[in-house]
């Protein structure tokens, strides 16, 4: 099968939200509530129990943690650097960075599963557990340096961030869930990705940041473009297997998540710039995303 029909049934289920949001009558308060119940609840028990589960072995885990961070730092030094270049104001540079290097974690996790079955959503998992915590880092920090609100209790209170450290503990514990509970996790982890795409689709927006033409350009220029070839060379730098390879280059190349729409509106940003970089980054990556992976797959 190829690439694109691979991803094409996520992507439906993007254009599905926005039909019902925007033509079928279901209103804002409804996805927002059901954005409340992934955010909250559902994902991070797909993020805990898969985190848990995943076989961690050093020398393969320090390599792929390596070359994250690493995909992960390009994404935060450009998105900075081409800011100041262009000289954009402060507000708006410290609302859209985040938009360079932040991840659509439901995207990720349902095409890791198409493309390379459990083992393939198990290895997207742990990028994304190591991950999280340091996009969140640095997207909080951006903006808590504009606002009124502590680094440490922004990051306390990111149920993501949480579910990925509770996760990572848990695994190199050794914790086993009893039968009931990862039961009950499993079932609220499926119920995540498809409501979780859902939502991605009814929040896209086409209004705002229209003043920061040339922000917005660059900040999609990292995201789709430039960070996906961070990826690849980090793969090769760091020797990772093929297909701990591919699942680094598809978590470069997935568009921005929603969250940060979320997060610039709580830490008073510029809600309405990150939901149109969101939208269009969104809109573009259903042409990058399959783009890159045949590249990778030539």
């Amino acid at each position: 099968m190829s690439v694109a029909l691979l991803v094409l049934p996520d992507f439906l289920l993007v254009a599905l939200g926005w039909v019902l949001r925007h033509k079928l009558g279901f209103n804002r308060e409804f996805f927002a509530g059901t954005e409340r119940l992934v955010y909250f609840v559902l994902f991070p028990a797909l993020l805990f129990q898969s985190i848990l589960r995943t076989p961690i072995s050093a020398g393969s885990a320090l390599m792929l943690l390596q070359a994250t961070v690493a995909v992960l730092l390009t994404g935060v030094v450009l998105a900075w650097a081409g800011g100041r270049v262009l000289r954009a104001p402060p507000l708006a540079l410290a609302s859209s960075a985040q938009c360079a290097y932040r991840f659509n974690t439901y995207i990720g996790l349902a095409l890791s599963a198409s493309l390379g079955g459990p083992h393939g959503q198990t290895t997207m998992a742990l990028i994304i557990g190591f991950a999280v915590p340091l996009a969140n880092l640095a997207a909080v920090y951006g903006l808590a340096r504009h606002g009124n609100n502590g680094l440490l209790r922004e990051l306390l209170r990111n149920p993501l961030l949480m579910a990925t450290l509770m996760g990572l503990a848990g695994n190199l514990a050794g914790l086993q869930l009893p039968g009931p509970v990862d039961t009950v996790l499993a079932r609220l982890g499926a119920a995540s990705l498809a409501l979780g795409i859902l939502c991605v689709g009814a929040s896209l927006s086409w209004q705002g940041g229209r003043e920061h033409g040339k922000l917005i350009a660059w900040t999609l220029t990292v995201k789709l473009l430039l960070l996906p070839l961070a990826a690849l060379t980090a793969a090769k730098l760091f020797g990772l297997p093929s297909e701990q390879a591919l699942m680094l280059l598809l978590f470069a190349a997935l568009p921005t998540a929603s969250a940060a729409y979320v997060l610039a509106m709580r830490m008073g940003g510029d809600g309405r710039l990150v939901a149109l970089i969101i939208s269009l980054g969104t809109l573009f990556s259903v042409v990058t995303l399959p783009m890159w992976l045949m590249i990778y797959n030539f």
